[in-house]
């Protein structure tokens, strides 16, 4: 059976997530009864922020390569980044890494592809929103994403780093997700929205908003994981 390396800590509450969904996926696939073999590096959240915040992406790239590096080291035999902010550098960690990836990105965007949906509202810290990462993937993919207004960014990424990733979950914070996405399907014709982040699924989890579907990223790449697992 193979072993999938967890880049987790980034944040804590989605690798728990991550966690527990990859054991529910793998029961579900295995007659059995097996559960799958998980190694967690679980890194330093705020110190990966430190370094977003600061621009320095090489030194990001490099810290997460050796967190990759200490996964092969304890016998996993393909890596991912429970992250979706943290892909701002997975092209370079993935060149680094001694292990073969599966990008949370080309996952979202193939399940985007299979739905045959076009363009995409995208929520996620202000750095996976605002940065160029996202966008790129999308157009390996031909989607074209669109973003929340000025406001509405701030108030999701305010939300997400003062509530989400310290496990707080609000009704009110609910509700506010929502009605962004609801605009954003009449001013921007959205076809879908990206909940590319992953503490997002964790306050979020129907899968249609407004008419339109939600793609919970930690989900899609839980799947990929499992398939990965059984050698699909």
């Amino acid at each position: 059976m193979k072993t999938v390396g967890i880049v987790g800590g980034i944040g804590p509450e989605s690798t728990l997530d991550y966690y527990a969904r990859l054991n529910t996926a793998f029961k579900r696939r295995d007659p059995f009864g097996n559960y799958p073999q998980i190694i967690i590096n679980s890194m330093n959240l705020k110190r990966v922020l430190d370094h977003i915040h600061e621009g320095r992406f090489d030194m990001l790239a490099t810290e997460m390569a050796y967190a990759v590096g200490k996964l092969a080291d304890a016998g996993a035999d393909f890596a991912v980044l429970s992250s979706n902010t943290a892909h701002i550098v997975y092209d370079q960690v993935r060149d680094q890494s001694p292990l073969p990836m599966i990008s949370i990105l080309d996952a979202t965007c193939r399940r985007a592809n299979q739905l045959g949906l076009k363009r995409l509202g995208l929520f996620g810290t202000r750095f996976t929103m605002q940065g160029e990462f996202y966008q790129v993937a999308a157009a390996r993919h031909a989607l074209e994403l669109a973003l929340p207004d000025p406001d509405a960014q701030h108030f999701i990424h305010d939300k997400y780093l003062n509530e989400l990733v310290n496990g707080i979950l609000l009704d009110e914070t609910r509700a506010g997700l929502k009605k962004i996405v609801a605009r954003m399907k009449s001013t921007e014709t959205i076809e879908g929205i990206i909940l590319g982040g992953t503490e997002l699924p964790l306050i979020i989890k129907e899968p249609m908003i407004a008419g339109i579907p939600v793609l919970d990223t930690s989900g899609i790449h839980v799947e990929a994981i499992v398939n990965r697992l059984f050698g699909e």
